[in-house]
C-alpha cells in the first residue's frame, strides 16, 4: 500500500480485547504483557483503529477528575472525523502508552492533547491517502466523515476496511493540518463528561475496587515520629490475629499482610515496635523564624530590570511587607490505595499516580531491578491535584508483595494520608517598592523564601524508611513562577532564595508557588493603589499593557459591575463590614489569562470571613470542552477558598498532629459563594491549562476585598478568625 506499511501486530491479533477493556475506568485484572509502540513520533503509539473501526487512543497524561479522558476523545473524535461514542482512551499505563510526563502544570491539553492531536491529523492524511490510492482519485477531492473516507461520487470506504486491526508504522507528521476551527464538529462544544453517569451511579471503578485472584491484604507501620527508626519489632504480638500472613521489616520500614483486610488494620493497630526517639521538626510556633534561619542553597533572579533598590530609595513613597502561606497538605478526600503483583520476574503496579510513568522509574531503582521490568496502570482514585500518597501507597505495596510472593493491595487511612503525605511546603515572602509624587511604580523588589528543588519526584516513603536507592532530592514543584509580575514597571527585581531544606518532604500541590508568589505580588499591588489613593482596578490597567491581560481584567469588572474607587471603603460601621478585591495573573508570565472580583463580609465581633460571590474571567485560549474548563475554575474557587481561609497543617517536634478533619479543617458546603465565570473562547490559538491558573488568584482577591472592608491588610494565610481579630484589634 502507498500510504501506509499495514504489518500485522502481536498486539491487535492477541491483545486488542484487553486493551479496549482498559477504556472506561473498570477494574483492569491482571495484564498480560504486550509489545506496543510507545514512543512519541510514531503514530501508533497515540492510537489504533480495530477491524470494527473503533478508535482507541492511547495517552500518559491521566484523567485525575478533571475531564481530561473526555477532552482527549473530543479532539480524536474531530480530528479523524468519527463519532465521540467509536472512541476509548487508555490512560497512564506503563505498557501502551507514551511517556507524555507526569499530569501537572495545567499541561494535560497543551501537551498531551496537543500532541493526541497531531497524531490524529497524521493518520487521517495516511487515511485518506489509502482511500485515494484505492479509489484512483486525488487525495485532495476526498472528505472524511463519520469514520470513512468519501470520493465526489459519493463512494464511501470505511476507516475498518483501511486499516482495521492493523498497525500505521508511520511517524507523526509535525505537519499534518489539523482541523480549523469551523470544521470542528465537539472541539469546543459543551460535551458531558464520559466519566460522571458510572461515578453518579456508584458504579465506576476505582483503584480502591481493584481486586485480584490470590490478593492479600497490606499496612505499613508508621513511626510516631517521622525521623524514628525501628529498632526491633515484635512479631508474636500480632500472631493471635486470625488471617496474619507475615510481618515485614526492613530497617525503618515495618509493614503486615494478612488475608483480609479487617485483619491487616487490626495487626497494624496492635504490632509492638520499638522505636528511637527523634525530634527533629521546629517549634510550629516558630515556624517562620525558622524558614529566614535556613541556610539558602541558591540565589535564583527571577526578572531583572533597571535599578529598583536606587528607585524605591528615592521615592516619594515607600512601602515594604512580608508575606506568609502556611504548610497545607493534599486532604484527598479518599485515601491512597495501590495494589501489585509479582509474576514472572516482572512487576505490575495499579494506582492512581499522576505519573506512572514516572513512578514506574522509582520502584524500578528502589528495587534494583530493571525499568523494562516494571509496569504501572493507571486506575482513577481520589484525585490529588499534586502529588500526595498515590505514590508511596504503590510502594508499600510493592515491598509487601515482594515479601509473601502474592499480590497485595494496601489502603493507606486517614490519619496515614493526612500525617505521611508529602507537603506543600511553607512560603514567606518579602516586597518593597517605591511610588513617585504621582502615584506611579518607580521601583519593585521581591524576595522569596522557598525550598530548592523543582518539579522532579518525590521520594517514596517506603524506600526512605527502609534506606532503599532513591533519588533524595527535595521537589516542591515548579514554584519560582509568577513572583515575576506581569506590570511594566521601570525597575524590578524578583529573587527567589532558594532554601537548603524545608520541614516536611515537599511536593506540589494545587499551583504550586504560582498561588503563593501571586498572592503576596497581588495583595501588595493593592497596598501600593491605596498607597496612591488610586482604584484598584485602574492602578493595575495603567500598569498593564498585554491587550489579552487588559481584556480580563475589564470584562471581569463589567461581569462584578465594578465600581471604581479607592480602597478600603469610607463606611466601616456595623457588625458585619462587606468589600470587594480584584486580582489578576497571567499563568506563568506565558499563558492563561485570569482575572476575579471576590465579594465578602467580615464579622467584625467573630472575625469569620464569608465571601459571598466570586467572579471569574478566564482567557485559555483554544478551548476543548467548556462545561470542562468551568468546572474547573469553580472547583479552583472552592478549593482555594479552603485553602486561603481553613487549611493550615499543624505539628509538634516530632511528627504532624493534624491527622484527621477535625483538625485539618475545610471549607463547608454553606460556606460556598456564589460563583459566576466568563470564559474567553479562542478557537484559532493554542489551548492552554484550566485545571489550576484559577486558583493563583484567590488569596489575594480575598485578602484585597478583606482591606476594602475593613482597612486591615491580612498578610497570613489562612485567613483565621484569630487573625483577623487581631488585626482588627490592632487596626
Amino acid at each position: 500500500m502507498d500510504g501506509m506499511q499495514l504489518s500485522r501486530r502481536g498486539l491487535f491479533g492477541t491483545g486488542g480485547a484487553l486493551v479496549v477493556s482498559f477504556a472506561l475506568g473498570g477494574a483492569k485484572p491482571a495484564a498480560a504483557w504486550t509489545e506496543k509502540p510507545v514512543a512519541l513520533e510514531q503514530v501508533d503509539s497515540f492510537l489504533a483503529i480495530d477491524a470494527q473501526g473503533r478508535v482507541t487512543t492511547y495517552v500518559g497524561k491521566v484523567d485525575l477528575g478533571t475531564g481530561l479522558r473526555t477532552g482527549f476523545a473530543q479532539i480524536a473524535a474531530d480530528e479523524l472525523d468519527v463519532p465521540m461514542t467509536a472512541v476509548s482512551v487508555v490512560e497512564g499505563d506503563t505498557a501502551l502508552t507514551p511517556d507524555q510526563g507526569p499530569t501537572y502544570g495545567s499541561l494535560g491539553i497543551q501537551i498531551g492533547g496537543v500532541q493526541l492531536r497531531q497524531a490524529a491529523a497524521t493518520a487521517r492524511a495516511l487515511l485518506v491517502a489509502e482511500a485515494a490510492s484505492r479509489f484512483g482519485l486525488p487525495a485532495e477531492t476526498l472528505r472524511t466523515e463519520d469514520g470513512a473516507a468519501i470520493a465526489p461520487d459519493g463512494r464511501r470506504i470505511a476507516y475498518a476496511a483501511l486499516v482495521g486491526g492493523k498497525a500505521f508504522s508511520r511517524a507523526v507528521d509535525p505537519g499534518a493540518t489539523i482541523k480549523p476551527p469551523e470544521a470542528r464538529k465537539v472541539v469546543g462544544k459543551p460535551v458531558p463528561r464520559v466519566d460522571i453517569p458510572d461515578k453518579v451511579m456508584g458504579r465506576f471503578a476505582y483503584v480502591h475496587d481493584l481486586k485480584l485472584p490470590g490478593m492479600l491484604h497490606g499496612r505499613a507501620v508508621r513511626p510516631p515520629a517521622m525521623g524514628a527508626v525501628a529498632e526491633a519489632v515484635d512479631a508474636a504480638s500480632v500472631a493471635g490475629i486470625p488471617g496474619i500472613v507475615k510481618v515485614v521489616h526492613e530497617k525503618g520500614f515495618v509493614g503486615v499482610v494478612a488475608k483480609t483486610e479487617w485483619a491487616a488494620i487490626k495487626a497494624q493497630a496492635a504490632l509492638k515496635v520499638r522505636w528511637s526517639a527523634w525530634a527533629g521538626l521546629p517549634e510550629q510556633a516558630k515556624l517562620w523564624e525558622h524558614v529566614r534561619a535556613t541556610p539558602v542553597a541558591q540565589r535564583q533572579v527571577t526578572s531583572e530590570k533597571g535599578d529598583p533598590a536606587t528607585a524605591i530609595k528615592g521615592a516619594a513613597t515607600t512601602l515594604s511587607a512580608s508575606y506568609d502561606f502556611a504548610i497545607h497538605t493534599h486532604g484527598s478526600m479518599g485515601p491512597s490505595c495501590a495494589v501489585a503483583e509479582f509474576k514472572d520476574g516482572r512487576l505490575t503496579v495499579w494506582t492512581a499516580s499522576q505519573a506512572t510513568h514516572n513512578l514506574r522509574k522509582q520502584l524500578a531503582l528502589m528495587l534494583g531491578q530493571p525499568v523494562e521490568q516494571v509496569r504501572c496502570i493507571y486506575q482513577e482514585g481520589a484525585g490529588c491535584y499534586g502529588r500526595n500518597g498515590h505514590e508511596d501507597a504503590a510502594a508499600d505495596a510493592v515491598l509487601l508483595a515482594k515479601a509473601v510472593g502474592k499480590p497485595v493491595r494496601v489502603q493507606w487511612m486517614r490519619a496515614e494520608e493526612h500525617g505521611w503525605d508529602p507537603k506543600g511546603p511553607p512560603t514567606l515572602i518579602d516586597l518593597r517598592a517605591g511610588l513617585d509624587a504621582q502615584g506611579k511604580v518607580v521601583g519593585w523588589e521581591s524576595e522569596a523564601f522557598i525550598p530548592k528543588g523543582a518539579g522532579g519526584n518525590v521520594d517514596l516513603v517506603a524506600a526512605e524508611l527502609g534506606g532503599l536507592p532513591r533519588e533524595n532530592l527535595l521537589s516542591p514543584g515548579n514554584i519560582v513562577h509568577n513572583l515575576a509580575v506581569p506590570y511594566g514597571f521601570p525597575a524590578v527585581r524578583t529573587t527567589c532564595l532558594r532554601l537548603e531544606s524545608t520541614p516536611f518532604r515537599p511536593s506540589w500541590i494545587r499551583t504550586p508557588g504560582r498561588m503563593q508568589n501571586t498572592y503576596a505580588s497581588e495583595a501588595f499591588l493593592d497596598e501600593l493603589a491605596a498607597a496612591a489613593g488610586k482604584d484598584p482596578l485602574q492602578f493595575r490597567l495603567e500598569n498593564l499593557d498585554d491587550p489579552r491581560g487588559r481584556e480580563v481584567l475589564e470584562r471581569c469588572a463589567r461581569l462584578a459591575n465594578w465600581q471604581a474607587r479607592p480602597s478600603p471603603q469610607r463606611d466601616q460601621s456595623g457588625e458585619i463590614l462587606r468589600g470587594r478585591g480584584v486580582t489578576y495573573v497571567k499563568y506563568e508570565l506565558v499563558r492563561t489569562y485570569v482575572a476575579g472580583v471576590a465579594e465578602v463580609e467580615v464579622n467584625r465581633r467573630t472575625g469569620e470571613i464569608r465571601v459571598t460571590e466570586f467572579f471569574c474571567t478566564h482567557d485559555c485560549g483554544q478551548i476543548i470542552n467548556p462545561d470542562a474548563v468551568t468546572a474547573q475554575i469553580e472547583g479552583n474557587v472552592v478549593s482555594t477558598l479552603s485553602r486561603t481561609l481553613k487549611e493550615e497543617l499543624t505539628f509538634d517536634r516530632g511528627t504532624v498532629t493534624s491527622l484527621d478533619w477535625a483538625s485539618y479543617r475545610t471549607i463547608t458546603f454553606p460556606e460556598v459563594p456564589k460563583i459566576t465565570v466568563e470564559l474567553i473562547d479562542r478557537p484559532a490559538e493554542k489551548p492552554w491549562g484550566a485545571g489550576e491558573p484559577a486558583a493563583a488568584i484567590v488569596p489575594s482577591a480575598v485578602s484585597n476585598a478583606v482591606y476594602d472592608a475593613t482597612g486591615v491588610r491580612l498578610r497570613s494565610v489562612p485567613f483565621s478568625p484569630a487573625k483577623v481579630r487581631a488585626a482588627l484589634q490592632g487596626a
